[in-house]
C-alpha cells in the first residue's frame, strides 16, 4: 500500500524540520496521487530539482535529479512541469550543505 502524497509531504516536513532544514510548500498538489518535486536551494545562486521515478531494473522507486544549475533556471524548468501536471506538489528545502534526506530510509 502505497502513501498519498499529504501524507508523505507531511512526513517529509516533518523529518526536514527535525533536522534544521528549512523547508516549504510552494505549489499544493492532489492530495492522494500527486507526483512530488523537491527543490533544493543550497542559497548561493545554485539548485537542485529532484523527481521520484520509478526503475525499471530494480523496481523500486528513486529519487533522480530533474534539473540542477542557476536557480532561476530550475524555476523554469519547475514551472513548466507545474504547467503539465495540475495535480503536482512542489516543496522546496533551504540548506547551504545541500542537505535533503531524500536519500534516508523511508524516503528513498
Amino acid at each position: 500500500m502505497r502513501l498519498t502524497a499529504d501524507i508523505w509531504v507531511s512526513a517529509y516536513l516533518t523529518r526536514l524540520r527535525l533536522a534544521n532544514i528549512p523547508a516549504f510548500v510552494v505549489k499544493r498538489g492532489d492530495s492522494t496521487a500527486g507526483a512530488v518535486l523537491v527543490k533544493l536551494n543550497t542559497l548561493d545562486g545554485q539548485a537542485r530539482c529532484f523527481q521520484r521515478r520509478f526503475n525499471l531494473m530494480t523496481a523500486e522507486r528513486q529519487w533522480i535529479v530533474l534539473t540542477e544549475g542557476d536557480e532561476a533556471d530550475v524555476d523554469v524548468s519547475t514551472a513548466k512541469q507545474r504547467s503539465f501536471d495540475p495535480d503536482l506538489w512542489v516543496i522546496e528545502v533551504e540548506d547551504r550543505q545541500g542537505r535533503h534526506l531524500l536519500d534516508e530510509p523511508g524516503l528513498e
